[in-house]
């Protein structure tokens, strides 16, 4: 009974809180050039490891690329341009 309660509480599909937690929280990382599945961290979880590893070469360096320049934009106190946001992430 607990585990259905927590599952309904943080999927965004089902719960109006979640999906607005998860758009606000999208909406943050867009400043910075990333998306909001560029959050999962392969070395957590196997399942995201291996998800990765069948992804093409150049998805997989794509996201790196947007890793990478989050983290410089972030250490410069700076947020992408935003003609530039909507760019990188259609």
């Amino acid at each position: 009974m607990l585990s259905k309660l927590s599952a309904w509480f943080v999927n965004p599909r089902r719960n109006p809180l979640a999906r607005l937690h998860r758009n606000a929280v999208a909406s943050r990382l867009r400043k910075y050039g990333l998306r909001y599945d560029d959050l999962y961290d392969p070395y957590h979880d196997l399942d995201i490891k291996e998800a990765l590893a069948r992804l093409p070469r150049e998805v997989v360096d794509a996201r790196n690329q947007r890793l990478k320049r989050a983290m410089d934009l972030s250490m410069k106190h700076q947020y992408l341009l935003d003609d530039l946001q909507f760019v990188v992430l259609n």
